[in-house]
C-alpha cells in the first residue's frame, strides 16, 4: 500500500501485528486462519481469549478466571502465568480460582477455603502470601506450598498379553501420520503440550471410530484402527 491507503491502513496493521505477536508469545503460532474455533482445545481457546485482552491494552479492569490451567501442559501453564502477570503489571486486578500449585505459588495473595468439600467447606482456612499460607497448619493447601506433601507411590502395571487398540496413519488438525498402540486393561495417559494433537487423536479420531464400531456403522476418520473387537 502507498499514499493515502498506507496512512489509512497503518493503525490497522499495527493492531493486527500486536495481536499476532501476543498469540506467538502464548505459543499459538502453529494455528492457521482456516482452523475452526470448535476444533480448538480448551487450553488453546483460553489463551486466545487472553491474547485478545492483552492486545486491547486495557488497565483498571477486574479479570476473573475459573481454573484457566485446566487441560494445559506444564509448559503452557508457565506461558499462561506470564500472561496473567502481564495483565496485572498493566494495572489490572486478576482473580483466579485455581488448583494448580504453580499458579498458587506465583500469586501475590492466596485465599484458601476448606477444610473439605460440600458441607465440610465454606470456611477461610488461610489468607495471605503463599509463604504465609504455607505456615498455616490447618490449611489444606499449606503442605503443597511448603513442599512437604510426599508424591503418591505407584507401581506401573504391565500390559497383559499383546492386546491393544492400534491406530495407524492418523491425520487430523495437527496430527501427521500418527501411529500408536493403546494397550488394553491398562491406565494409559496421553500427554503433551496444548495443541500437540491429544484431543484430535483420542476425542476426534479414536472415539468416533469406537462409536461407529459399536453401531456397526461406517466412519470417515482419517486413520486405520484395529483391535476394537478385543
Amino acid at each position: 500500500l502507498a499514499g493515502a491507503r498506507a496512512a489509512i491502513a497503518e493503525p490497522i496493521v499495527a493492531e493486527v501485528q500486536t495481536r499476532l505477536r501476543v498469540l506467538l508469545d502464548l505459543g499459538l503460532g502453529y494455528l492457521s486462519l482456516s482452523r475452526e474455533s470448535g476444533s480448538l482445545s480448551r487450553g488453546e481457546a483460553e489463551r486466545i481469549r487472553l491474547a485478545a485482552q492483552l492486545g486491547a491494552g486495557l488497565c483498571g479492569v477486574l479479570y476473573v478466571l475459573d481454573e484457566p490451567t485446566t487441560g494445559l501442559h506444564a509448559r503452557d501453564t508457565e506461558r499462561l502465568l506470564r500472561t496473567l502477570i502481564a495483565l496485572r503489571d498493566r494495572g489490572n486486578t486478576v482473580l483466579v480460582v485455581e488448583h494448580d500449585i504453580d499458579v498458587i505459588a506465583a500469586s501475590d495473595h492466596v485465599i484458601d477455603l476448606g477444610p473439605g468439600a460440600g458441607p465440610r467447606g465454606g470456611r477461610v482456612m488461610a489468607s495471605g502470601t503463599p509463604r504465609e499460607v504455607s505456615l498455616v497448619v490447618d490449611a489444606p493447601t499449606a503442605p503443597y506450598l511448603a513442599g512437604n506433601r510426599a508424591p503418591m507411590k505407584r507401581r506401573p502395571r504391565t500390559a497383559v498379553g499383546a492386546r491393544a487398540i492400534r491406530i495407524r496413519g492418523a491425520r487430523l488438525h495437527n496430527l501427521v501420520e500418527v501411529d500408536v498402540d493403546i494397550p488394553l486393561n491398562c491406565l494409559t495417559c496421553v500427554s503433551g503440550v496444548s495443541g500437540s494433537g491429544k484431543s484430535s487423536l483420542i476425542m476426534h479420531t479414536l472415539l468416533p471410530a469406537v462409536r461407529a464400531h459399536l453401531r456397526r456403522a461406517t466412519t470417515n476418520v482419517a486413520a486405520q484402527i484395529a483391535g476394537l473387537d478385543a
